[in-house]
């Protein structure tokens, strides 16, 4: 491997981070509290540590696959690790597991928590605590990649990051990496502004419309109030949030052919119909399940069951209500919703409905094979193309080591914890699914602050897991990987 290009970029990582927390200072300069000093010596801690890696290794060479995988690991784990200082220094926080978890849930947009109080917390604190799913919502290391030289891989890194569903898509719609990273950050950032200013425009404060909306796009749920965004009771900033979570659940590439006004490739897309399907569907049940249960009344259970299917199919993890007390058949659809995800190339994290749409394609084409034209040989299509049936494998593949994942995450956690199986099994899928919320004692009312350290580090991992697809973690424990 590359050390000297892996360094270089690890101190870059380094110095974006310590710049980044500029604004909590801002923001703990402005509401005049006693956590400037943590965020402050943290901000030079952190730039210090990157500066030397990064002056010494500035002529470094190209990167190669295997350095990608390396840097989106440990920089991952890095980052992290030098963002829960801010919260050990003040005390908000002071276990190095559980500031080490909550920086870890915010970058890779999971949402769980293990703060029993988050509005005790320091504004400048919580907006640090949302701004790590403002970087991790697109990628933070695509973010370093806008400042890497042209040609020392940044593609490599992109794909080590990336989700299969992408290979799949092929989505490449601009021929230089570092210009399609600056258009999806474009994009990305006009959503949280709009978003914002959605929000502002209908009475919420600009700090907690900045961080819901930097939960709401990168779809992943941090809420300065312990009851998210239930806090408010309001119809409008429900549906607001709805539909941006919405849209960051839909494949980026779609924005930039929009804005090319590149109708028939948006029209074309298989995987959008079918997210458009799944959103329809399961919104339409668990609306009638709850109005035919007289939970709600008619309008109200739209709005509640909306909110809450889209929040957990885009693995955003906002809540407005304790969807436990919901009826059974409710809580099943929801439950169904954890194991599917949105859209690959979105900011979102599962499994991703074009992993279904072409098992779905494939287990139909195989049928009518079998049954009625065992002659005949199968071709699925996607977005009218035919797809290799190398693609579908890996589909196959990233769907089965995924169930696996959470079998052997449910029995881990019961060991550890001593947990029932349920909530151990909800708290894996949760984690590595990067949702936040589950079910039983991770339920939306309570969080992860009763775990043990040991299976607070394991969930960390999960959620590490999951927002890199799986695939790029779990390579690094191959022995051929650390050969030369």
């Amino acid at each position: 491997m590359n050390y000297k290009t892996i360094a270089n970029v690890l101190g870059k990582l380094l110095i974006v981070t310590g710049t980044s927390l500029v604004f909590p200072m801002i923001c703990s300069i402005y509401y005049g509290e006693d956590d400037l000093f943590s965020l402050t010596i943290t901000s030079i801690i952190t730039i210090t540590l990157g500066l030397p890696l990064w002056r010494s290794f500035r002529r470094a060479e190209n990167l190669n696959l295997k350095d990608g995988f390396f840097i989106a690991v440990f920089g991952w784990v890095l980052i992290s690790a030098v963002s829960a200082l801010p919260f050990m220094i003040h005390g908000s926080i002071p276990s190095f597991t559980d500031a080490f978890f909550e920086m870890m849930s915010g970058y890779t947009t999971s949402g769980a928590t293990i703060l029993k109080d988050i509005e005790v917390v320091p504004r400048g604190l919580i907006f640090w605590r949302s701004q790590t799913h403002l970087l991790g919502g697109m990628g933070f290391l695509t973010l370093t990649i806008i400042f890497l030289p042209h040609g020392m891989g940044g593609v490599r890194i992109f794909r080590a990051e990336s989700s299969p569903g992408q290979v799949i898509t092929k989505e490449k719609f601009i021929p230089r990496n570092r210009d399609t990273m600056v258009w999806l950050w474009g994009i990305y950032l006009i959503l949280n502004l709009l978003e914002t200013l959605l929000l502002c425009f209908g009475g919420m404060s600009i700090f907690d419309s900045l961080c819901h909306s930097f939960g709401t796009v990168s779809t992943s749920g941090y809420s300065p109030y312990n009851t998210s965004i239930g806090y408010y009771n309001n119809a409008y900033f429900d549906w607001i949030i709805i539909l941006f979570m919405f849209l960051g659940g839909m494949t980026f590439m779609l924005f930039y052919h929009m804005a090319m006004r590149n109708w028939r490739i948006v029209k074309m897309n298989t995987e959008f119909k079918w997210y458009l399907v799944l959103v329809f569907f399961f919104c339409g049940m668990v609306s009638w399940l709850l109005w035919k249960e007289n939970t709600y009344d008619l309008m109200d259970s739209i709005r509640y069951a909306t909110f809450q299917v889209i929040s957990i199919l885009t693995t955003t993890g906002f809540t407005t209500a304790d969807y436990e007390q919901w009826p059974q058949a409710a809580q099943m659809f929801l439950y169904a919703v954890c194991f599917i995800g949105a859209c690959a190339g979105s900011t979102t994290s599962g499994i991703k409905v074009v992993h279904y749409v072409l098992i779905c394609k494939f287990g139909v084409a195989t049928i009518k094979r079998i049954f009625f034209s065992p002659m005949s040989v199968i071709t699925v299509r996607l977005n009218q193309r035919q797809v290799d049936r190398q693609i579908i494998d890996l589909a196959i593949c990233y769907f089965i080591v995924n169930i696996f994942l959470i079998l052997g995450g449910g029995c881990v956690m019961t060991l550890t914890d001593d947990m029932d199986f349920p909530s151990a099994m909800s708290s894996v899928i949760a984690t590595l699914m990067n949702i936040g919320p589950g079910f039983g004692d991770v339920g939306p009312t309570k969080n992860y602050a009763f775990i043990s350290d040991t299976g607070k580090w394991f969930l960390s991992w999960n959620m590490l897991v999951g927002r890199l697809e799986m695939f790029s973690a779990l390579v690094i424990f191959y022995p051929s990987f650390w050969k030369k």
